[in-house]
């Protein structure tokens, strides 16, 4: 039996014109389970990455296969006592690439380029009982001790 290859997957930076992409890739891949986001329109996904591109510390990537862009990370650069971090505040990968390995080299290829950028640590929340903490922690991330994330609204 032949194994299944990789696709080859080419990251690069998120830029304006990759908008629309992002938005049917964030739409499709949160509105299936676990997660099961609705939203209110196409509008107010694409509000929100046209706010994170604007902002002066905006880091994002994406990944293609072929024409087909299949990953997606949106992020900042965040000032540390130790260099600069990265905050991860999107990561997804489209619904037909998710567990062939797809993620974990798109994650992979981004801290090389973050690497390259003298990055020096990458921060992101996710909520233990979903699919992406088991993701995160295969590939290398682990809970900070004494972090606890909070929130007011």
């Amino acid at each position: 039996m032949e194994q299944e290859k990789t696709p080859a997957l080419h990251t690069r930076p998120l830029l304006l014109p990759d908008i629309e992409k992002c938005v049917t890739l964030f739409m499709d891949t949160f509105s299936r389970p676990p997660w099961n986001e609705r939203y209110e329109s196409r509008e107010e996904v694409r509000k929100y990455f046209s706010n994170f591109l604007g902002l002066d510390n905006f880091l994002g990537f994406v990944g293609t296969i072929g024409e087909n862009l299949v990953a997606l990370c949106v992020g900042m650069r965040k000032p540390w006592l130790k260099g600069t971090e990265y905050y991860v505040d999107q990561f997804c990968v489209a619904h037909a690439c998710q567990r062939k390995g797809i993620g974990s080299l798109f994650l992979h290829e981004i801290e090389k380029q973050l690497t390259d950028r003298e990055i020096k640590g990458i921060l992101l929340n996710t909520e233990r009982n979903y699919p992406a903490h088991d993701f995160y922690r295969k590939n290398g991330f682990t809970t900070l001790k004494g972090l606890v994330v909070m929130g007011k609204e």
